[in-house]
């Protein structure tokens, strides 16, 4: 059988040989200039003060910059351009796409540019593959749960439970205070799953993961009880199952406004949320953990910046001068202050917002879990199934084993 990633590995070649992956900027530089196009993760609200920045450092490279936000809809921009010969010049190589880009041969091999000293292995080699890397990641992102401290001391908490039964006792004391208690978005792979994956993982040897993917296990078996229990949430009464149709901007505003004590969420929240209501009183922590488990929290080396391997030599040069600004001193600082990551690099030590803390030392540590990192082949296809039949799962639709099972089917297709 072929794979989905064989198969686009394929379509990536013969659209190289009808229109070639080159960058979406075309001629008509000024005399000394190089203009290079960006498709970005980051949004451009927090993205413009780093490019600014950049621009004004090498005026001799101008940097056109598009936006597709994060995960879904970035991945399938990002891949419909590769196909059809527009991909741009510098992008982002994540979980869900690494396997594809690299099987492609879409992405340029970085592990000899200079520009990766003093980065974490960790960081360089999740985006890598047999000694070659091809994506500068210079952070490092966990998530877990932000809460409300006042709405939690109401109920008599100063912070979160460590296991799951005691947590979801407090969420029905919340809902009980009439606080709506819990929120997540599950319009990706949710937060919640992902952690109690990863503390189960981290008991494991050989990984989860690892027994899966070599037949010894499967999706069935090792997901199954941790869905059971996620699902709690729905079938006792304690979210709506009408989070389905909300995204991670509206379970933030909802958080911000002070109508959710506890949501799923990442550093990347902070800003937005300490604009809209400086005076709230919260902070983060991790997922608690199943019985005789840990907590533990979602998390992974952010995606890292990638050359189009197809782009002309011109062009890749001008990105390598992009890529060395970026991991300089000066670059992960401009960073840093726009998204609040726990950047990697070694001549730059972040400023941790008070808020997030609690979760610096689990980063630090590589105490992180991400299914669409951990799993060897297909994770696109399988990150979009999980989801999709989450979301069913959430819906009262089918039961978790069946999603499960069904993830163990997508993998033998």
């Amino acid at each position: 059988m072929i794979s989905r990633a064989t198969r686009w590995a394929a379509a990536v070649a013969a659209a190289s040989l009808s229109v070639g992956l080159a960058a979406c900027s075309s001629g008509g530089d000024a005399e000394g200039t190089t203009t290079i196009s960006f498709l970005s993760w980051t949004g451009q609200e927090q993205m413009e003060p780093v490019l600014e920045a950049f621009q004004e450092a090498h005026p001799e490279v101008k940097v056109e910059a598009s936006y597709a936000p994060p995960v879904a809809e970035y991945i399938q921009t990002l891949q419909t351009r590769v196909l059809s010969g527009t991909a741009p010049d510098v992008f982002l190589i994540a979980a869900e796409n690494k396997t594809n880009l690299i099987d492609a041969g879409a992405v340029l091999d970085l592990s000899d540019e200079p520009f990766t000293e003093g980065v974490q292995p960790f960081n360089l080699d999740t985006y890598g593959r047999d000694g070659a890397q091809y994506g500068l990641s210079l952070s490092s992102w966990a998530a877990g749960y932000a809460y409300n401290v006042d709405m939690l001391a109401e109920v008599g908490y100063d912070a979160l439970p460590e296991t799951w039964d005691e947590f979801l006792e407090l969420l029905q004391k919340l809902k009980d205070a009439g606080h709506t208690p819990f929120l997540e978005s599950v319009d990706q792979m949710p937060t919640t799953v992902s952690a109690m994956l990863g503390a189960k993982s981290s008991e494991m040897d050989p990984s989860l993961d690892e027994r899966i993917f070599s037949g010894e296990s499967t999706f069935e078996e090792e997901w199954s009880d941790i869905l059971e229990q996620y699902n709690r949430l729905y079938t006792e009464g304690l979210v709506s199952s009408d989070v389905v149709a909300l995204d991670g901007d509206q379970v933030r505003d909802e958080f911000a406004n002070e109508r959710v004590a506890i949501i799923n969420a990442g550093p990347w929240i902070i800003n937005a949320v300490q604009e809209a209501n400086p005076d709230m009183n919260w902070s983060f922590g991790q997922v608690p953990g199943l019985e005789d488990g840990k907590p533990y929290q979602a998390g992974a080396a952010s995606p890292g910046y990638a050359i189009n391997a197809k782009s002309d030599e011109g062009k890749q040069e001008a990105a390598k001068t992009f890529l060395t600004w970026l991991a300089s001193a000066e670059g992960v600082e401009q960073f840093q202050k726009a998204t609040n990551d726990v950047t990697v690099t070694d001549d730059y030590t972040p400023e941790i917002n008070p808020v997030f803390e609690p979760m610096v030392g689990p980063i630090r540590e590589g105490e992180l879990y991400l299914p669409m990192i951990a799993w060897q082949r297909d994770e696109d296809v399988l990150n979009v199934e999980a989801v999709a039949q989450m979301q069913r799962m959430i819906q009262g639709e089918i039961e978790p084993s069946e999603v499960a099972a069904a993830l163990d089917t997508k993998l033998s297709d």
